[in-house]
């Protein structure tokens, strides 16, 4: 196959979504290293840029705004303006290789969604959801590669440790709860992990997005923030890349589903992650730097999210997590 020069890589989702394609746009520079890249994503995610060298541009699409199909078209002008070899797309929807094949593009490479898009594409790839989504979306180039990036890398250097530390980022998305998503525990546990780890004698350093500020808010209420071996970091980091330096300093790290979950895996810090209605097994590596911690409970379709329901249930069993329960895992 001839080495292509322009690639065009589409992936809509959160940023959590993006670092996990990260290794598929790795692999895609190994094999092709002289190649120009470009991403189309929803702007919320325009950050991993940041943290990677191997993407050139990005077009930003907002395919959750009102205007969708607009925003799709214009994704359509703009590969078929930019001259690409060769376009991978990740997402199940049967209408995909339709928008892969208006672009104009040689080479298409996505999901086997059925007759049409094994007709439309140059490869219609197996979805198998039922593993490590970095592996799921990193199956799309295996048609073009024998090159395997098995984990995200990022363009942060390793930090030198923060003696006896402990990272808590609660990772509240406003916009899962607005949609009926609750993926962790509440305010009142998070404030009796700190309190716990800090009467452990460890140095408990507070982080967060914008959208945790109620739960931050209530943390600082609850905590003695005049303690020493207590540092707020809270707002002090200003973006993704200095999050990820923060978390690489941390001996240890505790966080929820989301993001900053992904980012300490690029880093390899060692990690806690609080796991209720989602699957870990497709959201976190087999390592044993990365740990799940979830309830003992008995709901049958756990984890429920996304496959059973697109909402969390009312009694939220899953997230019954005590402080005690996470502080015994994160000091062994």
């Amino acid at each position: 196959m001839e080495k292509m020069k322009n690639i065009l890589a589409i992936n809509f989702g959160g940023i959590g979504d993006e670092i996990f394609f990260l290794p598929t746009l790795i692999s895609l520079k190994k094999e092709f290293p002289n190649s120009k890249i470009i991403l189309a994503l929803e702007p919320r995610s325009k950050s991993v840029k940041d943290l990677t060298n191997v993407i050139d541009d990005l077009f930003l699409i907002d395919v959750k705004g009102k205007n969708k199909y607009f925003e799709l078209l214009k994704l359509v002008l703009q590969a078929r303006l930019g001259h690409f070899d060769m376009v991978v797309s990740s997402g199940g929807n049967k209408l995909i290789s339709i928008l892969l094949r208006m672009t104009g593009i040689k080479e298409r490479y996505g999901y086997d969604t059925g007759a049409l898009s094994r007709k439309l594409l140059t490869k219609a790839v197996p979805l198998n959801k039922n593993q490590y989504a970095c592996a799921m979306y990193h199956d799309l180039v295996t048609p073009v590669t024998n090159f395997k990036t098995e984990l995200p890398e990022i363009n942060v250097e390793m930090q030198e440790k923060f003696e006896n530390s402990v990272l808590i980022h609660p990772g509240v998305s406003k916009m899962s709860v607005q949609k009926g998503m609750i993926k962790t525990i509440t305010a009142k546990t998070w404030a009796e992990v700190v309190k716990l780890l800090l009467d452990n004698g460890k140095h408990v350093i507070l982080a967060g997005g914008p959208d945790d500020d109620e739960v931050i808010s209530e943390i600082l209420a609850s905590v003695d923030v005049q303690n020493p071996n207590f540092s707020n970091y809270y707002g002090k980091t200003k973006s993704l890349k200095d999050l990820a330096v923060l978390i690489g300093k941390a001996e240890k790290f505790i966080c929820s589903d989301s993001a900053p979950l992904h980012v300490a895996v690029a880093m390899k810090t060692k990690t806690y992650v609080i796991f209720g209605p989602t699957d870990d097994k497709k959201l976190i590596p087999q390592s044993e730097s990365v740990v799940a911690i979830k309830a003992n409970d008995k709901c049958p379709i756990k984890p429920c999210l996304w496959e059973h329901r697109q909402t969390t249930c009312e009694t939220l069993d899953c997230l019954k997590i005590s402080a005690e329960e996470v502080v015994k895992a994160v000091l062994g």
